[in-house]
């Protein structure tokens, strides 16, 4: 690991390192996370013979930067977020740190264990930020800086603090990057800084075109300050002998695939590949002449990515008032018998590499997961880095106690999108505790959204304080006030971004102790577009409030591009969340209270709800006026399901869910004309349901007295299930008394148009309920 630098000064760090001393846990932390992925494949038992992978390649090629970062650079309010590959490097200097046990050292994605890539809820070493998916990690702390700046203002003793994302070059094909690096208010929070790893190798291959010039235009362009660390100091110091031009120029313009190549070549083999043919050849075959092998091999693998001195000094020269990438060039693999391979990506050292590298590094195969001695000069660094990066515990607040229900009465004819905004506003006069921790986001659709005069109450946050110019005028009726305490954040037409920001805000509680109650609001056929990072955001411990309106082909106007199916279902599978999907607005303010006190605590869960802009009659929930039976509606609301029109001895059961109320209600009506009694049960979670039905039936852990009350055998029924939504969303109720079903619902793409017709087209319509329940009974 350690090679040849010329003379010059020791670099600077407030905890006065050698050079040597980094160099030397740099070798270190190499062989560690080599020998834990070696572990986990070679040593440990595996019975089932199933792959269990790693990535040594990957996590060599980021040693230099993490140790130089850590050791020389990191403070205690600084947080990072580490490529996914990485995991290893990452445990492996926690473990020099003091802050993992040995033990787990020979976990490394084992059950229980340290998992595959960093995971702040699953893994037992201290993470920052959980990464595993393609560009979610990088763009985290972009968000968590948003929340971070937010909790400083309004409720302060977040710190300060910078935001690394340590980024693998692969990444910046993941386009939700872009997207957060474009965003406009990102340009002005200094605190972050990228780090790329620039081994120029992917999956499969070595990647011929890096394009570099082309990232440093377009994070220029973007309002960021660009540090390229190219060449080391040995390659520094060559350039600027005779021929050095040359060999700059030799270096800088071969194939991104022949400087790979190159890395794999003996000294003998370099003296006759490097030079080329190009008319720098003479120039490179003469310089290199003089010099012995060890320094030639060395010089063409000095990159800066790798140089500890050259990485140091490029942290110096961050601007911190504006966010910074450093554009750092390695190699896949470095200091590895794989080094540069272009097929090294899951590449395992063989138990011949091992010792090998073992003996290259000093290392004892046999005791692999050594500390420094305590009493040496590296183990003394270790263990004041140790300290300087302790953090002072979190003093956690308790969120405000979140009131069950309000009790507004609302309009006549209303749609529970609507709903939504006014429960909003209903919150910042019944409970201002509550109101003054939401936040709400949304990507460019406020108004849309019904969020207009919850936005013109609480205003728009923003970094600083901004001129509305349309203040004055009195056709506005939307205010735009920017501040840095708005509680409303817009993210323009980008919704990977809302939710990436919704998960950092769900986050506060357990960064800095202070709770915020987020909600994120968007077009519910957009759901699917930001379901992986959502879905990631909740598996690393965001609490968040999605909302998805307006849904379904009740949208019929708009067409089928823009009419969701699949939506209903995501909320039943999605873990960490319960999903709602309200018929009346007297059950979105209940829902939204009960989701609100769900967030900003241990155990506490997200939520989804999906809305509809179709106006509903408000008569037909029939809400109890008795005190008592109204508790008891809205615990049957938040428990899933209740009876909305019962009966005696039912010939039928028609079970609905959210804006087709109005036509299982009207079915209902004709039924009983015919002499057929229907009884009418409204869904407002398909999600409590089934995990009621797997708690009946010994499969999880839960409740299911609801069932009982709801679908009580003695009442039991042929069923009719319909919802605007696939059908299967609803098709397992029937397994709780086995009757039999016919399950309406949206199976095919939509179609635009009246609303009747497009009901029509897919067979949600009253007639087609009726024609249903006929068939069943």
């Amino acid at each position: 690991m350690t090679i040849a630098h010329p003379s010059g000064p020791v670099p600077r760090t407030d905890d006065a390192a050698t050079l040597p001393d980094l160099e030397a846990i740099a070798s270190r932390v190499l062989w560690l996370s080599t020998a834990m992925v070696h572990h986990a494949n070679r040593v440990r038992p595996n019975p089932s013979g199933m792959k269990v992978g790693g990535h040594q390649a990957s996590s060599a090629s980021i040693v230099g930067i993490m140790t130089s970062l850590y050791f020389g650079r990191l403070r205690a309010g600084d947080r990072v977020s580490v490529k996914p590959h990485a995991s290893p490097v990452l445990h492996s200097i926690n473990y020099l740190l003091g802050t993992l046990d040995e033990q787990h050292m020979t976990s490394l994605r084992e059950f229980g264990g340290l998992q595959s890539y960093p995971s702040r809820t699953k893994d037992p070493d201290p993470v920052d930020y959980s990464t595993g998916s393609v560009g979610i990690g990088a763009t985290a702390p972009i968000w968590a800086t948003f929340a971070r700046r937010y909790v400083d203002t309004v409720f302060g003793g977040s710190g300060t603090g910078r935001q690394y994302s340590l980024v693998g070059d692969a990444e910046l094909d993941e386009g939700a990057i872009w997207e957060a690096v474009l965003d406009p208010v990102v340009p002005e929070l200094g605190e972050i800084v990228w780090i790329v790893d620039m081994n120029r190798q992917s999956l499969d291959r070595v990647v011929p075109h890096i394009a570099s010039g082309r990232l440093e235009a377009m994070f220029t362009a973007a309002g960021w300050q660009v540090l390229t660390v190219k060449f080391g100091t040995l390659l520094d110091a060559l350039f600027l002998r005779s021929g050095g031009d040359d060999l700059r120029t030799r270096i800088v313009t071969m194939p991104n695939a022949e400087y790979q190549r190159l890395l794999r070549c003996s000294a003998d083999e370099l003296r006759t590949r490097l030079p080329g043919t190009g008319p720098e050849s003479a120039g490179v075959a003469a310089l290199i002449a003089d010099l012995d092998d060890a320094t030639l091999i060395g010089a063409v693998a000095n990159l800066g990515g790798h140089d500890l001195t050259t990485l140091l000094d490029a942290y110096d020269q961050i601007d911190d008032t504006r966010p910074t990438v450093i554009l750092a060039y390695t190699i896949k693999g470095f200091g590895l018998p794989t080094q540069g391979h272009p097929q090294n990506h899951s590449s395992l050292l063989t138990d011949d590499q091992f010792v090998e590298l073992a003996w290259t590094l000093g290392e004892d195969p046999e005791q692999p997961f050594r500390r420094f001695d305590p009493q040496s000069s590296t183990g003394r660094l270790c263990r004041r880095v140790s300290e300087r990066m302790r953090r002072e515990p979190i003093t956690a607040v308790e969120p405000p106690p979140v009131p069950a229900d309000i009790g507004r009465n609302p309009p006549a004819v209303t749609n529970t999108q609507s709903a939504l905004g006014r429960t909003l506003l209903d919150l910042t006069r019944e409970a201002p505790d509550v109101a003054r921790r939401i936040v709400t986001v949304s990507p460019d659709v406020s108004s849309s959204t019904n969020l207009a005069g919850w936005l013109n109450k609480v205003g728009v946050w923003s970094p600083s304080e901004r001129p509305d110019w349309f203040a004055d005028d009195s056709d506005t009726i939307m205010h735009w006030r920017e501040n840095p305490s708005g509680q409303h954040m817009e993210l323009g037409i980008a919704e990977v971004n809302l939710v990436g920001l919704l998960g950092e805000l769900g986050a506060t509680w357990s960064r800095w102790g202070q709770p915020l109650l987020p909600i994120g609001v968007l077009y519910d056929p957009f759901v699917e577009r930001a379901l992986e990072p959502w879905s990631f955001g909740i598996y690393a411990g965001g609490q968040s409030i999605l909302v998805g309106t307006p849904s379904g082909v009740t949208l019929a106007a708009e067409g089928g591009a823009h009419q969701s199916i699949t939506t209903p279902s995501i909320g039943l599978e999605q873990p960490g969340c319960v999903s709602y999907e309200p018929a009346f607005a007297a059950e979105v303010e209940w829902i939204l209270l009960e989701c609100l006190s769900r967030l900003g605590k241990p155990g506490g869960t997200s939520s989804y709800l999906r809305l509809s802009t179709r106006p509903v009659r408000q008569e037909l929930a029939a809400i109890p006026t008795d005190p008592a039976a109204r508790e008891r509606r809205r615990r049957h609301v938040l428990a899933g399901a209740y009876t909305l029109r019962p009966a005696a001895k039912p010939a039928v059961c028609i079970v609905t869910m959210g804006a087709l109320v109005t036509e299982a209600l009207a079915a209902a009506d004709r039924l009983a004309e015919m002499g057929v009694e229907a009884e009418v049960i409204c869904v407002t979670s398909p999600d409590l349901l089934y995990r009621a039905v797997r708690a009946r039936d010994g499969l999880a852990v839960g409740q299911s007295a609801i069932l009982d009350q709801v679908f009580p055998p003695d009442r039991a029924a042929s069923m009719v299930t319909v919802l605007d939504g696939h059908p299967h969303t609803l098709a397992f109720l029937a397994t709780i008394n086995r009757v039999q079903c016919k399950s309406l619902g949206v199976s095919e793409f939509g179609q635009v148009g009246d609303l009747d017709s497009v009901y029509r087209h897919h067979g949600i319509d009253t007639d087609s309920i009726i024609r249903a329940a006929l068939d069943v009974c």
